[in-house]
């Protein structure tokens, strides 16, 4: 079955484009977690705001403009440190003068503070990527384990896990995801737990319903017939038969928790402020685009967007491949 499911795969072009799409995105992600890229994403580079590389330098809009000699302002009168203040900004000048000049352009800009607006987003994939995938894992196994016992058992069983299922169910989602993190606090760790604890709820009524149907079919009546445990007809017999099931709520799930720790790091509850990742950077953003200053929304946006519509595509011509009907 996995050979058949692997030539057919094979011979979906746009399934193997947006394969290597995002296989790209996972050897980028290795190479930041071994701090072969992006490491000193963090260091302030560039001049503030600089401009994109293809827009050419911009002027320095934070830059004070000092009054001409002789039109100095005498504040002593009202500040007595006012004398001190030339001797300050000669040590100033004297220290800016001995740092490494910074850079008028970037490839795609920098923030406020002069960091590179690419390197932010290759690290943010990083969080973002890790965190959606991680706690879809997460969802994907809880939701498709209670599944499978509620469908396969029924019973008092299946009557348990229906009433756990109503009660996660009956909160809504986004106010269920902020108490959940209001409670664990910031930080990826917190992110993924939240996300995998509150959105296993969708995988867990497919799955049940695929193993109240499949539960009753021949080849599983044939396999109790000779002898097979429960688990074994559940995980070996039934599992592959549904594993298309699987695969679709999995990418699904990887494309809303992405959006979810966007939004969780966009209101200040998500990762933590000594990271980055492509909510932050939309955060960041919205204050920005008050200056006209639009490529790091522009930046966080394009990095996203790739990935998700790759990894989607993938999922739906790795579901076709699995598809039981299609053999």
């Amino acid at each position: 079955m996995w050979w058949q499911a692997t030539q057919r795969l094979r011979q979906d072009r746009i399934g193997m484009g947006a394969l290597a799409v995002v296989g790209a995105f996972v050897v980028m992600i290795v190479l930041v977690s071994l701090h072969l890229l992006a490491s000193d994403w963090a260091q302030e580079r560039g001049v503030h705001y600089a401009n994109p590389t293809f827009l050419g330098p911009g002027p320095d809009e934070l830059a004070m403009i000092e009054p001409p000699p002789g039109q100095m302002l005498d504040l002593t009168a009202v500040d007595p440190l006012a004398p001190h203040y030339a001797d300050i900004e000669r040590r100033t000048r004297a220290l800016a003068t001995t740092l490494k000049p910074r850079i008028q352009t970037l490839p795609f800009g920098g923030d406020r503070y002069g960091r590179d607006v690419l390197k932010k987003a290759i690290k943010g994939a990083q969080v973002s990527i890790v965190v959606g995938l991680a706690a879809a894992l997460v969802a994907t196994f809880i939701g498709s384990l209670l599944g499978a016992f509620a469908g396969f058992f029924g019973g008092l069983i299946g009557d348990s896990l229906e009433w756990l299922y109503n009660v996660f169910t009956s909160v809504p989602y986004i106010l269920l995801i902020f108490a959940f993190a209001a409670v664990s606090g910031r930080g990826i760790a917190s992110v993924i737990v939240i996300l995998g604890l509150t959105g296993w709820t969708g995988v867990y009524r497919l799955i049940r319903a695929e193993y109240l149907k499949h539960s009753t079919r021949e080849y599983v009546r044939a396999a109790q017939a000779i002898g097979a445990p429960p688990l074994t007809r559940m995980f070996v017999h039934i599992l592959p038969n549904v594993s298309h099931v699987i695969l679709v709520q999995l990418s699904l799930n990887v494309v809303s928790f992405i959006k979810a720790e966007v939004i969780l790091s966009f209101l200040g509850l998500g990762v933590s402020v000594d990271s980055v990742s492509w909510g932050t950077m939309l955060n960041e953003a919205q204050s920005e685009l008050i200056l006209g200053k639009w490529w790091q929304l522009a930046a966080a946006t394009l990095f996203m967007a790739v990935f998700v519509t790759a990894f989607s595509q993938f999922t739906d011509s790795l579901r076709d491949a699995l598809d039981p009907k299609l053999r």
